[in-house]
């Protein structure tokens, strides 16, 4: 059989040059003839196709299988943006894959496009290329593709000098008038300021009722004047409410006095005296010099703890609110100002002192490597709780103050508190007894009073803000007496006398009758923590 078929060689030899003129994308018409019917013989119909220059097949094996891109344009105009677009993007990258980076800028870009892509040793190359030839390419892209506006915008005045003297000043123009420049005018502007109802719930139906609105002036005083005494911190909350409560908490100046001559954390609660003994009981009015009574024996360098010993016995308790009456002053121009600034002791919570070091342990083997050699972090607590009949609960432990502020209570002092106690109260077995005293005077914070006894001649105290601590020792023959200054800590106008800052502490032995120093390389200031559940103190 004869397979020699000069109408089939004709037609291989035309597709090779179709799929020639394809590969080389050179746009040329091909020419393509359709053999039909069994005979072989080629039909005269033939077929024009034009090939765009921008066609050019992915994959060889589409041509050789015969396969063609199809277009279909049926398809809307979005579809063809995007075709279009992706098209576009997409032979973009191309031509990036086979641009080599030249510049600095040009590395740092590819560098970031294969951080994207997530190839980040190749980004790391090209970062490491890009900064060895330009230290600063960095800013060069970020000027490049984020460029910061440079021109500044002059701001026009509101009022022109050139302008006319009847020409009004917009510069204050608002809805509710010219802002004022202090707080004490925002709250003057509050004077005539009532409080506000609720808004309806729904818009045309009638608002809901609000009583309060309509009380009187004279009867809300005397609300926020209770509300000041049981809890001076809800009482300062209470200007966050209205206009109306905010100007009567800021103006009020009778509830702002009953605060400060009170005894719930007023100065009427503060001791300038000593006004029990180290023990917790009440000095006796006709000895004045007790057992337990430090102040005859000053420590070393402190001259004037002994200013005491002949103040009259009824100046050793505390004064009722009705008893005290203290003056105004250039530095406390107000009862606010005063129970803000003038140094006092907080009784609603207690003071912490956290102490962290370093100290070098030893070794378990014997070897001269330090590296070997551990360190131990130590770390202890102080705990100072102040009560208003002048007495003080001191303790050092190791306990978390989760574990000991709830139990820093009188009741838990020496009480079923042996080694083998389990209670959750057993941190206290440490806890020590002791009793405080301000320095100064409370009815003349200056730096002298009158010396007692009716005599005019002065006699110089200690500045205001001190404050003197006596508590037992951990054994009998000894007793401490600590000196400690008031401070504030945290933002300026903020929380005032929460902060306790270290003087001096000192051991008094009674048989030898001597005094040692404890060093606070380590020690740290006291802090200042509210306790809920103490309430107002005790």
């Amino acid at each position: 059989m004869d397979t020699h078929n000069p109408d089939l060689e004709n037609f291989r030899k035309q597709w090779q040059e179709e799929v020639t003129a394809r590969m080389k994308g050179d746009g040329r018409a091909l020419v393509r003839t359709k053999p039909s019917g069994p005979s072989g013989k080629v039909e005269g119909s033939t077929a024009t196709v034009a090939l765009p220059h921008s066609v050019v097949p992915k994959d060889e094996a589409e041509l050789i299988d015969g396969i063609s891109t199809q277009a279909y344009h049926d398809l809307d105009d979005n579809d063809n943006g995007k075709r279009l677009a992706s098209e576009r993007s997409e032979a973009q990258s191309n031509s990036r894959i086979w641009h080599e980076p030249q510049t600095a800028l040009e590395h740092y870009e590819r560098a970031i496009e294969r951080e994207d892509q997530g190839n980040l040793g190749d980004s790391l190359k090209l970062y490491r290329q890009a900064f060895r030839l330009d230290a600063g390419v960095d800013r060069i892209y970020k000027n490049k593709h984020y460029p910061a506006s440079t021109a500044k915008i002059k701001p026009t005045s509101p009022n022109p000098s050139n302008a006319p003297a009847t020409v009004p000043n917009t510069a204050h123009h608002s809805l509710d008038g010219p802002l004022p420049s202090s707080i004490g005018q925002l709250i003057a502007s509050f004077t005539t300021s009532s409080i506000p109802t609720a808004p309806p719930p729904i818009e045309g139906s009638p608002p809901p009722p609000c009583p309060i609105a309509h009380i009187p002036s004279e009867i809300i005083t005397e609300v926020l004047l209770r509300t000041a005494i049981a809890d001076i911190a809800s009482f300062a909350r209470l200007s966050r409410v209205c206009k109306r409560l905010a100007y009567l908490v800021a103006t009020e100046d009778r509830i702002w006095e009953r605060i400060c001559l009170g005894h719930e954390c007023g100065f009427a609660a503060m001791h300038y005296t000593w006004a029990t003994t180290i023990t917790g009981h009440a000095l006796p009015n006709d000895a004045l010099e007790v057992p337990e009574d430090l102040a005859s024996t000053d420590p070393p360098n402190i001259s004037t703890l002994s200013l005491t010993n002949n103040i009259p016995s009824s100046t050793l308790h505390p004064p009722t609110p009705a008893s005290i009456s203290l003056p105004l002053t250039p530095i406390y121009p107000s009862y606010k100002s005063m129970l803000r600034t003038r140094p006092r002791i907080r009784f609603n919570g207690c003071y912490i002192s956290t102490v962290n070091y370093h100290r070098p342990g030893a070794s378990s083997t014997p070897s001269n490597a330090t590296y070997t050699s551990p360190v131990h972090i130590v770390t202890y607590y102080r705990y100072l709780r102040f009560f208003r009949d002048g007495t003080c609960v001191s303790l050092l432990t190791t306990a978390e103050p989760a574990d000991v502020v709830h139990h820093l209570t009188k009741e838990n002092l020496h009480t079923h508190h042996n080694r083998e106690s389990t209670l959750p109260s057993a941190v206290m077995r440490h806890a020590l007894r002791g009793r405080w005293k301000l320095s100064g005077s409370l009815n003349l914070p200056s730096s002298s009073v009158h010396a007692p006894g009716g005599t005019s001649e002065a006699k110089l105290l200690e500045p205001e803000g001190d404050l003197h601590i006596e508590t037992e020792g951990v054994d009998p023959k000894y007793t401490y007496k600590v000196h400690l200054s008031l401070r504030s800590a945290g933002q300026a106008g903020g929380t005032r006398n929460n902060k306790l800052v270290w003087r001096g502490f000192w051991s008094y032995n009674r048989l030898t009758d001597d005094w040692a120093a404890f060093t606070l390389r380590n020690d740290r200031a006291f802090f200042w923590s509210r306790v809920r559940s103490y309430g107002m103190g005790r």
